[in-house]
């Protein structure tokens, strides 16, 4: 049995503050909030998994900042007390690649823990921001990934993003 594929849905609205997703194989219910204040510190733990170049204080920092924005959120899926992973949005209003609208709901970035994917949670992460995304007059959904990161690449396309782009990016220091 595929235990998200085959999972009864209890909360099926995706507008909502709240998800929940039932794993019927072995009877674990994940939620999928906002993020809250007491979940910064476990939040900030998978962001640096995420970005791993990333510094620790300046990420909670963050995390802290986008909580109280209104043109950013950050949805978390827990299995109670365990943290299953993360997607941090943002409304851009400049232009996004491949888009025709403004605003533009962006993925900055989505994590789900190694002993929690494959079981649609991803997936489920991304529709809760498209409600959310609706919500604040977007039509377009927006994301990116390194050229390396085949998975997420793969992830992307498998729910219905199309590829517009690949780059490299460059910078010099200005000689003085």
């Amino acid at each position: 049995m595929d235990s998200f594929n085959e999972a009864k849905k209890v909360d099926n609205k995706v507008t909502g503050t709240r998800e929940v997703i039932w794993k019927m194989n072995n009877k674990v219910n994940l939620t999928i909030d906002e993020v809250s204040e007491e979940d910064i510190s476990r939040l900030t733990e998978m962001v640096i998994k995420l970005w791993p170049d990333c510094n620790y204080e300046e990420e909670f920092v963050n995390c802290l900042k986008i909580k109280e924005s209104i043109n950013q959120t950050i949805f978390i899926a827990k299995e109670e007390d365990a943290y299953a992973g993360f997607i941090q949005l943002a409304i851009r209003t400049d232009y996004v690649e491949g888009t025709t609208t403004s605003p533009i709901l962006y993925i900055e970035g989505l994590y789900v823990e190694p002993n929690y994917r494959k079981q649609g949670i991803a997936n489920r992460l991304v529709k809760k921001a498209e409600g959310w995304g609706l919500a604040k007059s977007c039509s377009e959904i927006a994301s990116d990934a390194e050229l390396n990161n085949i998975d997420s690449i793969e992830f992307h396309k498998s729910i219905g993003f199309k590829e517009i782009n690949r780059l490299v990016c460059f910078s010099k220091k200005i000689d003085q």
